[in-house]
């Protein structure tokens, strides 16, 4: 059965990793809002919140179903973020939707193209994503679209609020071993940029993996 209790003999390793992913970006003005699709609707919440502060004008949200995904988003990821933004009151033209997109770098091109279509051309983005994506989707996004000014930004909870939303720890701490992976293994593929990962980070995500959490490595 899942529970949302972080192992007390996990939790300094968890934090480490928690930390990590954090890009530490301020919000800002930018000229689009870009939600990337998951299995946290967190995402669409806090798009929802930044429109409302003003801090851009329109929402492309992006995403079709990863496995993850198809049961509790069962007509696609960027579909089901819309319609909740709408229901929190975000104008339904406001948003655009983007919904093929089975990764990240495709999360990233097919926006693109989509607010190309329209005549949208930015020269500034905030990503919205789950905590700990944020340091992957700002390295893929300098990859895939260097031209644009970027800055990451996910809803503000403390770790133990945020596992107590995903109502599973396990998940959560699989999800941040397979995404630190992916921060060497995509720059290593061409897929992002290099970013450095201090050795107490490395050292901490080993820890993880001897303890069994490698569902999500790649």
């Amino acid at each position: 059965m899942a529970t949302t209790e972080l192992p007390a003999n996990l939790r300094a390793d968890v934090e480490t990793l928690w930390a990590y992913h954090d890009m530490g970006h301020q919000p800002r003005h930018c000229d689009v809002g870009i939600g990337l699709g998951s299995h946290d609707l967190g995402v669409a919440i806090h798009a929802a919140q930044l429109y409302q502060q003003g801090l851009f004008e329109r929402i492309v949200f992006t995403g079709a179903n990863a496995p993850t995904t198809i049961e509790r988003f069962p007509r696609g990821e960027a579909v089901h973020y819309r319609e909740h933004a709408i229901e929190l009151g975000v104008p339904a033209d406001a948003i655009l939707i983007e919904t093929a997109a089975t990764n990240t770098s495709q999360n990233l091109t097919n926006t693109r193209q989509v607010l190309a279509d329209g005549d949208i051309h930015p020269a500034s983005v905030m990503l919205i994503s789950r905590p700990y994506q944020q340091r992957r989707a700002y390295a893929t996004c300098r990859k895939v679209w260097p031209e644009v000014d970027v800055i990451c930004l996910s809803r503000p909870l403390p770790l133990d609020k945020y596992i107590a939303t995903i109502g599973d720890a396990d998940r959560v701490i699989n999800m941040l071993v397979g995404d630190t992976q992916r921060i060497t293994e995509y720059a290593r593929l061409g897929f992002a940029i290099e970013q450095d990962m201090p050795e107490p980070v490395h050292a901490a995500y080993q820890r993880l993996v001897d303890a069994g959490f490698t569902n999500r490595l790649i």
